[in-house]
């Protein structure tokens, strides 16, 4: 049984060489090359917020997790992060479906891993210099996914933290219905903001997922090359 747990959730583990820098060592590296101009001849603005993207994964766990797990095997850092992103999703949900909301620490921790995806998806795009590719580019977008979840139900959590719109939620359900629906820009009109808080958390979900759909879904799906079976069969035949 352990054997095929360990087949299911790793898959074909290799026995590469251990890297020569651990995943702080390459964070650090890829800060110092957006400084030097190593691979991008960028100022201003755009080299400023490079520098904020690429060192804001300083601040949060996830770097961390991939720096133990790593220890292991570059599988044990993707099931590491796995695990990571699930706990993620599911944390929001664990607070609307046990009415958390009064429990500010709570909330606090919500928003300190709500904006380290915030952060971490424009930094693979924008500020990622010294990094390889990833190994699958359909788990990055898997795990896209799942970001997406994982913000639609912060959203929900925000809503629900006080009386932000023109009625209350009669479920915790309506709160991820609000905010699914305001993501997807439809907006039925059974729910809608009435203080300033609540147009402002509106506002900033319609453009957070308008730049999530329009550009970094776009850029990962270029990324993907499909081969399936029947190419593993056309090639045996020539």
């Amino acid at each position: 049984m352990k054997a095929i747990i360990k087949k299911l959730l790793l898959g074909k583990t290799t026995k590469a060489e251990k890297p020569e820098f651990n995943p702080i060592e390459k964070r650090i590296q890829n800060i110092k090359s957006i400084w030097n101009n190593d691979h991008q001849d960028d100022n201003g603005l755009e080299k400023i917020v490079r520098l904020i993207l690429s060192s804001s994964q300083l601040l949060f766990p996830g770097i961390y997790i991939k720096y133990f797990a790593r220890k292991k095997g570059i599988e044990y850092q993707d099931l590491a992060l796995d695990f990571y992103v699930l706990l993620k999703v599911i944390f929001p949900i664990l607070i609307l479906t046990n009415g958390w909301q009064n429990h500010y620490w709570l909330i606090c921790i919500l928003i300190y891993v709500f904006l380290e995806t915030i952060f971490y998806i424009p930094t693979l795009i924008f500020a990622s210099d010294l990094f390889s590719k990833p190994r699958s580019y359909r788990r990055s977008m898997l795990l896209l996914f799942f970001n997406y979840l994982e913000i639609a139900f912060a959203y929900a959590v925000f809503y629900s933290c006080d009386h932000y719109l023109n009625k209350p939620f009669a479920h915790w359900f309506d709160a991820i219905y609000f905010s699914l629906v305001t993501s997807s820009s439809i907006g039925y009109g059974d729910f809608y903001p009435v203080t300033v808080i609540g147009k402002f958390l509106v506002s900033t979900q319609a453009l957070l997922f308008l730049f999530f759909i329009v550009l970094f879904l776009n850029f990962f799906s270029t990324k993907i090359k499909a081969k399936g079976y029947f190419d593993h069969e056309n090639q045996n035949q020539l």
